[in-house]
């Protein structure tokens, strides 16, 4: 708290009011940010696949149990004929949009995959 205070205050234009602003963002924010990186990065970028077309995520469901690396992702891709590639990391949540070119890949905290879905 004293570090959040001492950032705010570094401007000595703001108001006593804006420094209770400050405070308030900073504690919100604080665990946010805590919660951003506990999975580290998704698996790996995989580059959209721009000959696919509807995914069908059937042919692909072999890859469950696998590791979710990025040449996994790239597999999945190809073989779902999706169009791009969604990351799902533990205990997230998704927006419920669907897309028929996209494949959604959920991993668990192993980095085991647990579900692919299209969507």
């Amino acid at each position: 708290m004293q570090v959040l205070a001492a950032i705010c205050r570094a401007n000595a234009a703001i108001t006593e009011e804006d420094d209770m602003r400050c405070l308030f963002l900073g504690v919100v924010a604080l665990p946010l940010a805590a919660c951003a990186g506990a999975y580290g990065e998704a698996p790996g970028s995989v580059p959209a696949n721009e000959s696919g077309g509807e995914c069908d995520a059937q042919p692909v469901q072999y890859h469950i149990g696998r590791d979710a690396t990025a040449d996994t992702g790239a597999a999945i891709l190809r073989e779902s004929d999706a169009k791009t590639l969604r990351w799902g990391p533990p205990n997230s949540a998704w927006t419920m949009d669907y897309r028929t070119g996209r494949v959604n890949v959920r991993y668990d905290e192993n980095r085991k995959i647990v579900e692919i879905t299209c969507g």
